[in-house]
C-alpha cells in the first residue's frame, strides 16, 4: 500500500505513464486497496457518488467497514422512485451516516415551462444535462477525486473502465474500485453480508434511474443496463461517458 501511496502527491500531477502503472498494480489488488489508496492520497477531498445501485451498496459498506469517512452524495433529479428514497433512508440509519443530496434548482415544473413538457421524451440528453450533469459539475468543483461504481461488465460503453482515470469534464480523478468485478460477484457479496438494496431489482429492474426513463424488463438478460431509455439509442446519462 505504501507503494500505491507514493504514486501521487496532489491533484492533476499524474502523467499517463503513471496512471497506466497504477492501474496495472490495481489489476492485481482488490476494491479495498483502491479505496485505501484513494483515502491516503486525497483524504476528505475524495467523495463517493451513488445512485443506490448494487455497486453503490457494496462501496458504502466497504467505506464503513474500513473506517474511511468521506462524503457520500447522490444526484436527486426530483424524478427518482420512492423505493430509491426509502433505500437512502435505510442506508443512512443502518450505517449512521448522512448522504448529501445534490440537485438542480430547476424544478420539473419550471423545466416544463422553459423547455416544454416531458423533456425526457423529446430530448433526454438535454434533460440529463440539466438535472444530472450540471449539478454534478458544480458539486465536484472543489473536490479532487470521485469514487464511482462503474464496472467494465455493465455495458460495451464501459468495458474500458480503469481503476483510476482523469475526468476532464469535472477536473477530478475518478476512482472505480469495482472496475474488474462482475455484477454477479457484487450481488453475491451483497447477499452474503445481508446488505440493503433497492427492491425494484427483484421486480425486473436491472438498472434503476429516473421514473420516466427506467422500465422493467420481461426476461432474464445479461445486459446490466437494460430498461434504461427504452426505445432509443441512448445508453448513458452523460455523467460518466458522453451521451449515446
Amino acid at each position: 500500500m505504501q507503494k500505491f501511496k507514493e504514486e501521487i502527491i496532489s491533484n492533476k500531477t499524474l502523467s499517463q505513464d503513471q496512471l497506466d502503472s497504477l492501474n496495472q498494480q490495481f489489476e492485481m489488488a482488490g476494491p479495498d486497496e483502491v479505496l485505501l489508496w484513494g483515502y491516503y492520497t486525497f483524504g476528505a477531498d475524495m467523495v463517493l457518488g451513488t445512485g443506490f445501485g448494487s455497486s453503490g451498496m457494496f462501496l458504502i459498506y466497504r467505506l464503513w467497514e474500513l473506517g474511511i469517512n468521506v462524503p457520500i452524495f447522490y444526484l436527486d433529479t426530483h424524478l427518482l422512485f420512492n423505493e430509491t428514497y426509502e433505500l437512502r433512508d435505510r442506508v443512512e440509519k443502518r450505517f449512521d451516516i448522512q448522504i448529501t443530496r445534490v440537485s438542480t434548482d430547476l424544478s420539473v415544473e419550471e423545466q416544463a415551462e422553459k423547455y416544454g413538457d416531458k423533456l425526457w421524451e423529446r430530448n433526454p440528453n438535454r434533460c440529463c444535462y440539466l438535472r444530472k450533469v450540471l449539478p454534478l459539475r458544480k458539486y465536484l468543483s472543489d473536490k479532487k477525486a470521485w469514487i464511482t461504481g462503474l464496472r467494465r461488465s455493465q455495458s460495451k460503453t464501459r468495458e474500458n473502465t480503469q481503476f483510476v482515470e482523469w475526468d476532464p469534464e469535472n477536473e477530478v480523478f475518478k476512482i472505480n474500485p469495482l472496475a474488474s468485478w462482475t455484477g454477479q460477484k457484487v450481488w453475491n457479496y451483497i447477499h452474503s453480508k445481508g446488505l440493503p438494496y433497492n427492491p425494484l431489482h427483484d421486480n425486473g429492474y436491472p438498472s434503476i434511474g429516473c421514473i420516466p426513463c427506467t422500465q422493467p424488463v420481461d426476461d432474464e438478460t445479461d445486459d446490466q443496463r437494460a430498461g434504461r431509455w427504452n426505445g432509443s439509442q441512448k445508453t448513458e446519462c452523460g455523467i460518466h461517458l458522453p451521451t449515446q
